[in-house]
């Protein structure tokens, strides 16, 4: 899934499960050009969103024909799909697997303040909460680009750390026998806090001794009602 993995603009409207365009791997000799494109497009649909975005702006900063740019995508629509459902996946690329650290871990606290902290840091950076505002945005018109943005997020944060709950709830670490709702309570009490704020607050900064100050009463408020 993403920009540079199937299909071809000339390939009627060929999408992927989430609705986004299956654009074709390039030539070598247009690869350059096909970077050229995304770049300067991500840019364009970050700063002015989908329907203020200039193709003209877009061809300008690329150095690539209009035609060119038709040629790949097929459409203003299309590249905007393409572009953002391409990137949306790479997003939480520095979020690691969290299962084996919190199961194993001999302070649950500690490697729960330890986890949510460095996904937190993730989420909070200024790429990535452009990214989130534009694609909140656009939902309504790009229903895709949300539903693919949920399953990114779940497979990267919820899923693992509902697979770390069940079995600490099966070791008795944990009183959890709905670890699915144990872990949506932590990241809307430790992460959400601080993304919630910055999405709708772009202005707004959380320093160490604030994110941590969130984040442990968010961990110590889930442990107060599901440790043993």
């Amino acid at each position: 899934m993403g920009v540079d993995t199937a299909g071809t603009a000339g390939t009627a409207d060929a999408t992927d499960e989430f609705g986004i365009p299956i654009i074709p791997d390039p030539t070598d000799s247009a690869q350059r050009k096909r970077r050229a494109i995304i770049d300067s497009a991500l840019t364009e649909f970050l700063a002015e969103g989908y329907s203020a975005a200039s193709m003209d702006a877009i061809t300008s900063r690329s150095g690539v024909s209009k035609a060119t740019i038709y040629k790949h995508f097929g459409s203003k629509e299309r590249l905007f799909l393409a572009v953002i459902g391409g990137i949306l996946p790479q997003t939480y690329a520095g979020l690691e697997s969290c299962t084996a650290t919190i199961v194993e871990a001999t302070n649950l606290r500690t490697a729960l303040v330890d986890v949510t902290t460095a996904w937190a840091r993730i989420l909070l950076r200024p790429d990535i909460m452009s990214l989130r505002r534009l694609v909140i945005g656009e939902t309504e018109r790009f229903p895709q680009l949300g539903q693919l943005w949920y399953r990114v997020s779940y497979d990267m944060i919820n899923g693992p750390l509902t697979e770390a709950f069940t079995e600490l709830d099966q070791l008795g670490v944990l009183d959890a026998p709905e670890p699915a709702l144990a872990v949506q309570q932590l990241v809307a009490t430790t992460i959400g806090v601080p993304q919630l704020t910055a999405t709708f607050a772009p202005d707004t900064t959380f320093d160490d001794a604030e994110l941590a100050r969130l984040i442990t009463s968010g961990v110590d408020l889930l442990l107060a009602r599901y440790a043993r």
